[in-house]
């Protein structure tokens, strides 16, 4: 979901004013042609050139690494002249952390090379885009159909297989198998839980995860943005699996849902964002543990990072992990520039010790 999606232009204003507080400041991208999500999808794959500026996550102690929990080892602001480089919202790396896989909310997909000087991700080459395609195998044309969410692998790696896809205002969860130069069409629907049929259209699949090892290994995991109990905590979904039924996690200081991930040891990470037009943007990664994950419980989880803009973090939408040839859990997080020339696209990699 966009930053402050219903703005006024006394707000746009206000949001230009604050996310220029958490831009970066040694280097300003050329500003991008489009304010807006691209009138016209990709009709094919095409290769995109970007560039990239490297950046340290604490601009005023830039030696720090030590967030919360979590190592930081590197961070890429990305950006493009294509209309169509933007809104990117799900994401996935194959195991060796060198391909990434991402989904935008556009109804376009990109893959792309990352590219490491020993731990710390440097750049991003070999960049390619390319249409979301509908059942009928045509790209996805309206934005109540583009508006892919949420992305979890479920065979092969970022270079072929097949992922679930979920998208918000049409609210449905697709299997997409895909190759290097297509990405569907979709070949079946995850039938979605009742619960799920409250939510509203621009608050809604913002996360999907499978659980990876444990008792609950191949469960699909799904999260409203903001779909919320009579006691105001946050409501997501067990499909499949052993134990299907409802999650309520305990909604922290005003904090949404964004995307979720698998942990190698059946747990998950959270990303969550809470955003004011009076206080900035910020971000939140929260672990929970595979023995919490159970229905009919509040489940609380460990909070691994939280940050403000004074660090360098924008409207962070995706999440994934790997592991890294050292054996650390590696999360990788992409942020959704809302197609803004006062917003960013960030790509960052934390290690979990």
């Amino acid at each position: 979901m966009p930053l402050g999606s219903r703005r006024t232009p006394a707000a746009a204003c206000l949001a230009l004013l604050g996310l220029t507080l958490f831009g970066i400041a040694l280097v300003s991208p050329p500003t991008p042609p489009v304010f807006a999500k691209p009138a016209i999808p990709l009709e094919r794959p095409i290769a995109v050139r970007v560039s990239v500026i490297p950046f340290t996550f604490d601009r005023d102690h830039p030696e720090k690494t030590k967030f919360g929990r979590l190592v930081f080892r590197g961070g890429l602001n990305i950006f493009a002249r294509s209309t169509h480089f933007g809104g990117f919202s799900g994401l996935a790396l194959d195991p060796s952390g060198g391909s990434l896989l991402a989904i935008s909310d556009a109804g376009s997909w990109m893959r792309a090379r990352l590219d490491y000087d020993g731990r710390r991700l440097k750049g991003l080459s070999s960049v390619t885009m390319g249409p979301i395609l509908g059942k009928d195998g045509k790209p996805l044309r309206t934005v109540s159909k583009q508006d892919a969410e949420g992305f979890a692998l479920t065979s092969g790696d970022t270079s072929q297989g097949t992922a679930l896809v979920s998208f918000e205002r049409d609210h449905r969860i697709m299997r997409y198998p895909f190759t290097p130069d297509r990405f569907g069409p979709p070949t079946g629907i995850i039938p979605l839980p009742k619960a799920a049929r409250g939510m509203s259209g621009n608050l809604g699949l913002e996360a999907i995860a499978t659980i990876r090892a444990g008792r609950l290994k191949g469960t699909v995991v799904a999260f409203s943005e903001r779909l919320k109990d009579a006691r105001g905590n946050l409501k997501g979904w067990l499909i499949g699996g052993p134990t299907p039924g409802t999650l309520t996690i305990r909604r922290l200081s005003g904090f949404d849902i964004t995307d979720a991930a698998g942990l190698p040891d059946g747990g998950l990470v959270l990303l969550e964002r809470r955003f004011r037009y009076s206080e900035g943007v910020k971000m939140r990664i929260r672990r929970i543990k595979a023995k919490d994950l159970r229905r009919g419980t509040l489940i609380g989880g460990e909070v691994l990072l939280e940050a403000t803009d004074i660090l360098n973090i924008d409207n962070m939408e995706a999440i994934t992990v790997h592991r890294a040839r050292d054996g650390a859990t590696i999360l990788t997080l992409m942020s959704d520039d809302n197609f803004s020339a006062f917003q960013r696209s960030l790509i960052m990699q934390f290690a979990l010790p």
